[in-house]
């Protein structure tokens, strides 16, 4: 029985070696669509040709080019463009015409435990870092270390079930996990970039920097102002190029990003030929700023293209950490004051549609009343959510867009009234501590005024001390991390398969940590159950269910103050480029598959820019 009992414990140490199951690439629910001998993307020109500059705009300046700490102000880019991660190539890399799917990348293949409690990959023999040197497993090992005792808080956060990163050969590396892994861990660590071991025994990693870090992805920085701009060039005989999952991509020699501190004078220099591509985000400029010569005579092309990838989550974020939040009533009451349908009609130009849900234009979304499999997981929490919950899903408050938002004023008055505050002197006070209700909204951005100041006049006319607050970049974003505000406004990005980033958004666990993405401070455990039956589905209807029982105790809750979005792309560009014939169902895959035409810049230059 002994001799029995150590074979087995030594056959079950010994599975991860037994298995030979390597593929080329890897998904959440293990579904590919390109096969193992797939030679390049669908959405790509495999013959683009390479050279030209492509250049854009981006918000704010920068006082850091090592993306994975939390200190400092990274390069921040305005669309779905150009970024410092594009210097840093990961295990894997992903696809935008598949929800969930990763190919061979710096490691060549993959091999996934189906008991989940591991993951291997194997690298590939000519993957490099810039200054030639090879990438090796020890790297990944320690870059993975690297990242979870030194780096943002969210690779903690994303990396809690791996237990250790084992280096079993030059070109093999496993991740072994704890037992509460969950079902995209593997997937996630697949999309871990690769720092060079070498080089970071020579420099500190956790003080902000203008010397980029070593990278492997198919650009470097070629020079950094960061004030005004920051030049990226293409690597010369880049090892990654002919990857089937890179070819016909990253055709641009340079591209570079002007920095601009006003989305107005952005614009302008954009019609003045400064940079050359633009997607636009203020509704007023796109419908009646355009009317422009260079628009009108055909030399800057507009188009708008569909996104058919969840809007993620953009709201007022009330800040739970301060106690005049922790009520619901107050929260829901402070959401009433926010007259959608007269921003949209007035200063939208009607563009925009009201956002309901945390997984915003997808199928994740909450509708009607809730299912059997969501009442499965919703009726052992029914003493813990607000009733609202079980009957249909939540949707916004509306007005007749006139301005007149006296009937959601009077239901705000009611729930402050019941919250136990009272009117005096026209100032909303407590009924126990007579203190005024007051609320300051943070903001960087300037153009969020004439936005917010209609929601702060509201507020004031229920007796709430009202402001707003303008910081600069760098005090915004130190404020951020230290959840040092009242109100601010941030959009939480939603994968077409929700993983682990749930945690950092809505669970207990990410509350207390700094730079984390609960911004509004949620501890709930029903939250935090229904995140993890979300994480712990094992096919696409039990993640359905999941993920909109927790939209609907999430919309229910009034944590937020959900705000606008708009399911297409509005986009400006330079009429110097090529593109294929259409842009993959999940993203616009503009810098990494468009490229110069030779003939159109050349038609471009001669009418003069």
């Amino acid at each position: 029985m002994r001799r029995a009992l150590i074979f087995l414990a030594t056959a079950l140490f010994a599975i991860p070696a037994l298995a030979n199951d390597f593929r080329h690439g890897i998904s959440v629910f293990g579904d590919l669509k390109y096969p193992a001998d797939f030679k390049h993307l669908d959405y790509v020109n495999p013959s683009a040709p390479k050279g030209g500059t492509y250049s854009e705009w981006g918000i704010r300046p920068f006082d850091n080019l090592n993306p994975f700490i939390l200190k400092g102000v990274q390069p921040l880019k305005v669309s779905d463009s150009f970024g410092i991660g594009y210097t840093f190539a990961t295990l894997m890399a992903a696809v935008e015409d598949e929800p969930d799917s990763l190919y061979g990348y710096v490691a060549e293949a993959v091999q996934r435990d189906p008991a989940n409690r591991f993951v291997r990959f194997r690298l590939r023999e000519a993957a490099q870092f810039h200054d030639g040197t090879p990438i090796r497993a020890e790297d990944v090992a320690f870059t993975f270390n690297l990242l979870i005792s030194k780096g943002h808080p969210q690779y903690r956060i994303q990396m809690r079930g791996v237990a250790a990163a084992v280096v079993e050969s030059p070109r093999i590396i496993r991740f072994d996990f704890n037992a509460d892994a969950t079902r995209d861990l593997p997937v996630q660590v697949a999309g871990l970039p690769v720092l060079s071991k070498a080089e970071m025994a020579t420099r500190s990693f956790e003080e902000t920097t203008l010397a980029p870090l070593l990278g492997s992805g198919p650009y470097k920085v070629e020079r950094a102002d960061s004030g005004r701009s920051i030049v990226y060039r293409r690597v010369e005989n880049w090892w990654g190029a002919d990857l089937p999952v890179m070819r016909g991509r990253w055709n641009f020699e340079f591209a570079r990003t002007e920095i601009f501190r006003d989305r107005d004078i952005a614009l302008e220099a954009f019609f003045a030929g400064a940079y050359d591509f633009r997607e636009e985000f203020t509704a007023r400029s796109w419908t009646t700023g355009y009317d422009k010569p260079p628009v009108n005579d055909g030399r800057i092309q507009r188009m708008t293209l569909p996104d058919n990838t969840p809007s993620g989550y953009q709201a007022f974020f009330l800040n739970l950490r301060r106690a005049k939040f922790q009520d619901a009533r107050v929260r829901e009451a402070i959401g009433l004051a926010f007259d959608f349908e007269w921003t949209n009609k007035n200063l939208f130009n009607r563009l925009y549609n009201r956002t309901s849900s945390i997984f915003q234009n997808s199928e994740l979304a909450a509708t009607g009343e809730p299912s059997p499999a969501e009442l499965a997981l919703l009726d052992p929490l029914r003493e813990q959510i607000p009733a609202q919950v079980f009957g249909p899903a939540y949707i916004p408050p509306k007005t007749d867009g006139s301005g007149n938002n006296r009937d959601n004023l009077r239901k705000a008055q009611a729930l402050l009234l019941a919250a136990g505050y009272r009117s005096k002197d026209g100032r909303l006070v407590h009924g126990q501590s007579g203190e005024q209700l007051a609320i300051e909204y943070l903001s960087w951005e300037p153009t969020m005024e004439r936005i917010v100041q209609p929601i702060l006049r509201n507020l004031e006319r229920l007796g709430i001390k009202a402001s707003i607050r303008h910081v600069d970049p760098s005090q915004y974003e130190l404020r951020m991390r230290s959840f040092d505000y009242d109100v601010t406004t941030r959009r939480t990005a939603s994968p077409l398969t929700p993983g682990i980033e749930l945690r950092n958004y809505w669970s207990s666990s990410s509350a207390g940590i700094e730079g984390s993405l609960n911004l509004a401070g949620i501890r709930n455990p029903a939250i935090d159950a229904l995140v993890e039956a979300a994480l712990a589905a094992k096919d696409r209807p039990s993640l359905i269910a999941a993920a909109r029982a927790l939209d609907r105790v999430v919309m229910w809750s009034h944590f937020a103050i959900p705000q606008w979005y708009k399911a297409a792309h509005h986009v400006a560009f330079w009429d110097k480029f090529g593109r294929p014939p259409a842009p993959p169902k999940y993203g616009m895959a503009v810098v990494d598959t468009w490229w110069i035409d030779p003939a159109k810049e050349a038609a471009l230059a001669s009418r003069s820019r």
